[in-house]
């Protein structure tokens, strides 16, 4: 079954001043790996629409939407915060961000595909319903989760996070509702200073020290996670894909490599499989753009079973 990509040309056309590492080089990055992996010649390209208003109204408020598009500038910058900041593209990517994950999500329900990978940006684990945040500004795997269960009726979602900066925005948007359960590591303590006290029994978000490495987050996956997903028997298995835990990148500082990231995606689909469930991955993090091209590869690799 096809291995669908989504994409989309405004994602690049983001950026938030020279020096920021959430840049448009980060997708380059990506493609250019899957070129001279020969991985691209098996992915099914897609072009990610924009997401509709009903679809983020269903996470976020339409006083912070209002305020997105009111503090777009027509020229130059305009800071959101210290960390997070619009250029006059920044509204289209978002919204291209978050149609690519509500897209895929419709393509691999309807069956158009086993998985997906969404390679977009900006990233949205740390946008909260109300507020941008840590270079997100709307929650694509928050706003997917959403649309499946409103669209397509799904009661059993599976929201897995790997980046190495916890989902506060994704755990804001999720917590108490029976139909999630979302599970994840991040390195702790560390920015954005949350995670450590769950907000409800849906989330099984793990805080690890610095400088953990794989072999400690397998030992996780395996005696935390699985058991707990088994148990669940997710319809849709969603996934905020960070690859800033690599030991590589300079904005964590944790130990994985792109065979942690591989592994854990192959334990998700043999869960997926056991359950019937589709798989779609958005991307997160991940700023050393060597370490990001080459973990993505193997996470397509794992997601696609090739």
């Amino acid at each position: 079954m096809a291995m669908l990509y989504y994409t989309h040309p405004a994602c690049k056309l983001h950026e938030m001043g020279e020096g920021h590492p959430e840049c448009p080089a980060r997708l380059d990055a990506i493609n250019d790996r899957l070129l001279s992996s020969g991985v691209a010649d098996l992915l099914l390209e897609r072009e990610a629409p924009r997401a509709a208003q009903e679809a983020l109204l269903r996470v976020h408020t339409v006083e912070y939407l209002e305020s997105l598009m009111e503090r777009a500038p027509a020229a130059g910058y305009a800071e959101l915060d210290p960390d997070t900041v619009m250029n006059p593209h920044t509204y289209e990517a978002a919204l291209r961000a978050a149609g690519a994950a509500i897209a895929a999500v419709d393509a691999v329900l309807a069956g158009e595909g086993e998985a997906a990978f969404c390679a977009v940006r900006p990233p949205g684990h740390h946008a909260c319903p109300d507020r941008a945040m840590g270079f997100c500004f709307l929650n694509n795997v928050a706003i997917a989760a959403r649309h499946a269960m409103a669209h397509h009726g799904l009661e059993r979602i599976a929201v897995i996070d790997f980046d190495v900066h916890h989902g506060n925005g994704t755990e804001a948007a999720l917590a108490g509702d029976p139909r999630v359960l979302m599970c994840g590591f991040f390195q702790h303590p560390f920015y954005p200073f949350s995670g450590a006290d769950p907000w409800a029994d849906n989330m099984l978000n793990q805080p690890l020290p610095a400088y953990t490495e794989g072999a400690a987050v397998r030992e996780l996956v395996t005696s935390r996670w699985l058991p707990r997903l088994e148990r669940f028997k997710p319809q849709l298995v969603l996934i905020s894909a960070g690859f800033d835990a690599h030991r590589e990148d300079d904005l964590g500082r944790m130990g994985l490599v792109e065979a942690d990231f591989a592994w854990m995606t192959e334990q998700l689909g043999e869960l997926a499989g056991r359950h019937g469930a589709r798989m779609v991955s958005c991307l997160e993090g991940g700023y050393n753009l060597s370490a990001l091209g080459r973990s993505v590869t193997a996470h397509i690799r794992a997601l696609a079973g090739i």
